[in-house]
Order: structure tokens, then C-alpha cells, then sequence
């Protein structure tokens, strides 16, 4: 009986021995490195529907690669949402790299890509860190209606100065404190317009500028209501409005092999025509789900 006993004890021993080396289960390296090691993340987003955008297309991503995603969009503005990442109750969201910059160091003079994203990389606070930037850039921009354009024959911000004293100027409350809002507009430009009204970024902020409510507004670059309404972006000679690159900003211990990949690989394939094409298909007549848009680009771009 004991050498039974013993020779049963040598074969489950070998046994073990081989499943420590490998396993014939094809899906064992898979299992290895799913959920279990991929981690866990909640993703925010600001409040406009371009970040959100992001944020799915981030969140949709991680989750492909076994990680386990918290979504919290809509969260306001910069200046709200950072501090859920100061306290870990966000560890990723959507961000860009001159407004952030300039957020964190207003005294910030960086305006060309690289630089902007070097410099942003040593002013983040220590708990964070950023990861590889996207060739996608939208830009905050001082926009007015082709009629506003055609009457004041405007092309450039500059064009706009001996005007700015008979317009009322549009965009979110905090653009008037902001470096590259209303006091780099005056700091920039000499410009100092008759008044402000706070607005909502997207629709709200377009029909205030088509009825007149406002006479130039702030709206990205990127916005699918610049083309559709024949709306006219003034060039920014001076460079008010420093290099916008998306770029994921995420908490720092949040950050391994299985994260790093999947979000840089987004990076990779989103520039700036692309960033234009899915918010013109968030904006499309039937008004798709973030989610949706998001697994239609995903997919077409192979992620």
C-alpha cells in the first residue's frame, strides 16, 4: 500500500511539474493576462461630446484588452474634473496638451506640438503622467458666421480687433479666466469685446452664434457645426492657442504593460480627419450612441 501510495504521490508530482511548465490549453496564456492582470480603471470625461466620444472609443479599448472599466462622463469642466484625478476618483480621461499645459502653468509660452507636450510632461502633478500624444489636435477657436465674415471682411483674429468693442463674445464660464480665453485675447490681440455670454460647448454655443445672441464664439476646430453651418474659424496669427493634441492623461499607478499599449495604439491611428469624421457621425440627423460611433471607428481601424 505505500508504495502505491508513494508512486501516485511521484506521478501527481510530475504531473503538477508539467501544467508549472506549460499547459496544452491554447487559451491559458490568454486567461493569464486577462482581467485578473489587466487591471481595473473608472474613466472620465469633460462635458462636451467629443470628450465623451474619446473616452468610449479609451473605455471600449481597455475592456477588449480584460480591463475592467468604470465609466463617469460628463463631469464638467477642467477645472471640476481635476481634481478627481488628484484624489484617484477618476484615473483617465481624454485631455489636450495646450489647455492642459496652460492649465497647470499659465505663464506657459510653449505653442508648437513637441514642446507644448515636453514641457506638459514636467508640469503634471505627481500622481499623473500622460501618454503618447495623437496626431489628432482640436483647437479652441474664435468662429463667426460667413455673414459676420463677409461684413467685416474677416479672415484672421487680427481682422476681428477693431471690431471686438461691437461684439458680444460666446463660450464656457471659464474661458474668461483662462490664459488663452478672454485675457489672451486682450493680451494677444489688444482685442476687449463689448460683452460676454456663458455658454455650453456644442449646440448651445452654435445657435446663440446663428441667431445673433452672440457675434463670435468659441468652438474646437473639430466641430461638426463648423462645416454644416458654413461657419468661418479665424486664423490665429499670433498664436494664441497653443498645439492641441489629444493625449490619455491617467493616474500613474493605473499605468501597465496591457493599458499602455491599448491606449497608445488609439493614439496612433487618430489624427486630426479622423477626429472630424466621428463627431460628424455623433452629429448625424439620427443621433447615434457614443458607444456606437465608437465600436463602428474601432473597428474600421482594426482595434
Amino acid at each position: 500500500m505505500k508504495r502505491v501510495i508513494a508512486g501516485l504521490a511521484t506521478a501527481l508530482a510530475a504531473t503538477l511539474a508539467v501544467s508549472a511548465c506549460g499547459s496544452s490549453d491554447p487559451l491559458a496564456d490568454d486567461k493569464s493576462s486577462g482581467s485578473a492582470s489587466a487591471g481595473s480603471l473608472t474613466i472620465g470625461s469633460a462635458n462636451f461630446p467629443e470628450s465623451q466620444l474619446l473616452a468610449e472609443i479609451y473605455a471600449q479599448t481597455l475592456e477588449a484588452k480584460g480591463v475592467t472599466v468604470t465609466r463617469k462622463f460628463d463631469l464638467g469642466s477642467r477645472e471640476k474634473y481635476m481634481d478627481g484625478l488628484k484624489d484617484g476618483s477618476i484615473d483617465l480621461i481624454p485631455e489636450y496638451t495646450g489647455t492642459l499645459l496652460q492649465f497647470l502653468n499659465k505663464q506657459a509660452k510653449e505653442v508648437e506640438a513637441d514642446e507644448v507636450y515636453t514641457a506638459l510632461q514636467k508640469e503634471l502633478p505627481s500622481n499623473l503622467t500622460v501618454l503618447d500624444k495623437a496626431e489628432a489636435e482640436d483647437k479652441d477657436a474664435i468662429v463667426v458666421t460667413k455673414a459676420t465674415a463677409d461684413k467685416w471682411k474677416l479672415k484672421s483674429i487680427e481682422d476681428l480687433v477693431p471690431h471686438c468693442g461691437e461684439v458680444t463674445f460666446g463660450g464656457p464660464p471659464e474661458i474668461q479666466q483662462r490664459p488663452d480665453g478672454i485675457p489672451g485675447f486682450k493680451e494677444t490681440y489688444g482685442c476687449t469685446f463689448k460683452g460676454f455670454s456663458a455658454l455650453e460647448p456644442g449646440a448651445i454655443t452654435t445657435k446663440a452664434l446663428l441667431d445673433g445672441t452672440v457675434q463670435a464664439a468659441d468652438i474646437f476646430t473639430t466641430d461638426a457645426s463648423i462645416e454644416a453651418n458654413d461657419l468661418v474659424v479665424l486664423e490665429d496669427p499670433k498664436s494664441n492657442f497653443a498645439a492641441q493634441n489629444v493625449v490619455p492623461l491617467i493616474n500613474k499607478d493605473k499605468v501597465n504593460d496591457t493599458v499602455k499599449a491599448a491606449l497608445n495604439a488609439v493614439s496612433a491611428k487618430l489624427d486630426t480627419k479622423a477626429l472630424q469624421e466621428l463627431n460628424t457621425a455623433l452629429d448625424a440627423p439620427d443621433k447615434p450612441e457614443y458607444a456606437d460611433v465608437a465600436k463602428d471607428w474601432l473597428s474600421k481601424v482594426g482595434l
